[in-house]
């Protein structure tokens, strides 16, 4: 689990964080959404430690994230997945060469152990065979899904991942979120996905945060968002009119 206790992020005169405390849950696809300019990478990258914040605190689990020294930050950080909005893949590495490149940072394994991860790795997300190819000869999904495998190489605790469906087609998008979910599920991790997706919202949401203007509007689940009175949700949420048919839709069938 991650807590954050009153967190501000100022840069300049400009608050773009604004007092928020909650939590993200182990286990669970905690997810990130707003709208532009709401603050949502800016709490991303002070949840990952790429930013400090101006005043508050970060735990993970009960580690006083902002208290630590160059050490226990590097032993937090082998903990820790990214996965990338564009995967960020290096275009010169092979594949393999791609997902073992954390194994080589942070490890002194063998060659042999380094190779059997990847394997594991490459097998998890459905990718078996492809360690010599290059990211240039792979589709965007599959890019994805070897960002997927990178970002799960060290067996982290805790994995963040930012915009995982930019640039996918639909039938990508949910291949993409259920496999993050199963993940998620199967290792017990604690994952924070910023996201615009709705869908991933409605498949994937099991904990919703909603950001506006830098502040905490909205908390709650998939299942809370159609029902949700909240007018900052309804406006971000059911801006577009399918959305809207299906809100309604789910209102009669509740009182039916």
């Amino acid at each position: 689990m991650i807590r954050i206790q009153d967190v501000f992020k100022s840069f300049g005169e400009n608050e773009v964080i604004k007092g928020i405390s909650t939590e993200f849950l182990k286990g669970k696809t905690n997810l990130i959404i707003g709208r532009s300019g709401a603050g949502k990478t800016v709490l991303l990258k002070l949840l990952v430690g790429l930013m400090r914040p101006t005043s508050g605190k970060i735990w993970y689990d009960d580690i006083d994230f902002g208290s630590l020294n160059p050490k226990e930050l590097r032993a937090i950080r082998m903990k820790v997945g990214m996965l990338f909005q564009g995967s960020a893949l290096f275009d010169s590495m092979s594949v393999e060469e791609n997902i073992r490149f954390p194994l080589d940072m942070f490890t002194n394994n063998t060659k042999k152990e380094k190779l059997d991860r990847v394997n594991y790795c490459l097998e998890r997300v459905s990718l078996e065979g492809v360690n010599d190819r290059f990211p240039s000869e792979i589709s965007g999904g599959m890019q994805k899904r070897v960002g997927i495998a990178r970002s799960i190489v060290l067996e982290p605790e805790y994995l963040f991942c930012d915009e995982p469906n930019s640039g996918l087609d639909p039938k990508t998008a949910i291949l993409i979120d259920e496999l993050i979910q199963s993940i998620t599920i199967e290792n017990n991790i604690t994952t924070v996905i910023n996201t615009h997706d709705m869908n991933s919202v409605m498949e994937i949401g099991e904990n919703v945060i909603l950001l506006h203007e830098g502040k905490l509007a909205w908390r709650g689940n998939r299942t809370e968002v159609l029902e949700s009175q909240n007018q900052v949700l309804q406006q971000f949420i059911f801006a577009s009119p399918f959305l809207q048919r299906l809100r309604a839709a789910a209102l009669d069938k509740g009182t039916s």
